[in-house]
Order: structure tokens, then sequence, then C-alpha cells
């Protein structure tokens, strides 16, 4: 067995004692050590598997959440290997739902997560997109 492949991943939130606490449930950062595989999604956007898009925001939350499953899935990885999220939402929205969607795809895990507000995507149904980071 190589020496990578016999090393376990290490994945902790990195919560500095001389700076605030973060604004909501993430980490400020989080230090990943023996990862040997990486994955990057693109955003990761609110369309179904039968090309629908939820009008809800708390839909089209877990919508996303479900598609990123899935790609995790396909990549033999899980939530549990996310370290970072990036969140786009378009303004004028309560952003409670796509933080308690977040949280709970996480089942509570703390990774780096940034909400940005942008003024649209690049479809006028999709209220949000996301994008993340896993390794494994």
């Amino acid at each position: 067995m190589s020496e990578s492949a016999s090393q376990k991943v290490v994945s902790r939130a990195i919560a500095p004692h001389d700076i605030a606490a973060p604004a909501a449930n993430y980490a400020h950062a989080v230090l990943t050590t023996g990862a040997t595989r990486w994955l990057h999604t693109s955003g990761v956007v609110p369309v179904q598997s039968d090309g629908l898009v939820p009008a809800d925001l708390t839909a089209q939350a877990e919508t996303i959440w479900a598609n990123i499953a899935a790609m995790l899935c396909e990549a033999d990885m899980s939530v549990e290997h996310i370290v970072s999220v990036t969140t786009y939402v378009v303004p004028g929205l309560d952003l409670g739902p796509v933080m308690a969607v977040r949280d709970q795809a996480l089942g509570g895990r703390l990774v780096a997560s940034t909400l940005l507000i942008v003024p649209e995507l690049a479809q006028d149904a999709w209220k949000m997109e996301i994008a993340v980071i896993a390794a494994a």
C-alpha cells in the first residue's frame, strides 16, 4: 500500500481565539491534511432531474444540496468530505432557509462558508446556486 493510500484524511475547523467568532454556523477556515482527492464543483443550480426548477427558495436549496450529494456520491465521497461552501443568492430573499438547509445537509459539521448576494444568476428562475470543495 502506498504511503498516500494509508494516510488518514483529517479536516478540522480553525478557530483562532484572538478574532471574532463566525457570524453564523460555519468555520472561519478548515485545515485538511492527508487528502489525495479533491472535488471542486461548479455553481450547482436548483434544477431537478426532471428539468424543473422549484419556485420556493427552500425547495431550491434542497434541490441544490440533493444535486451536490449526487456529485459527491459519483466521486465516492459524501457530505462529510466537504470543506468549503460558497453560496450565491439574489437580493431581497430571507437567508434563513438557505442557511438552515445548508446546516441540515452538513449534519451540523462546520465548514468554511461564504454567502454572497449577487445581482442576478444565469437564469431568472434560479434564486441561488452553491459551489463546494470536498477532500478525501
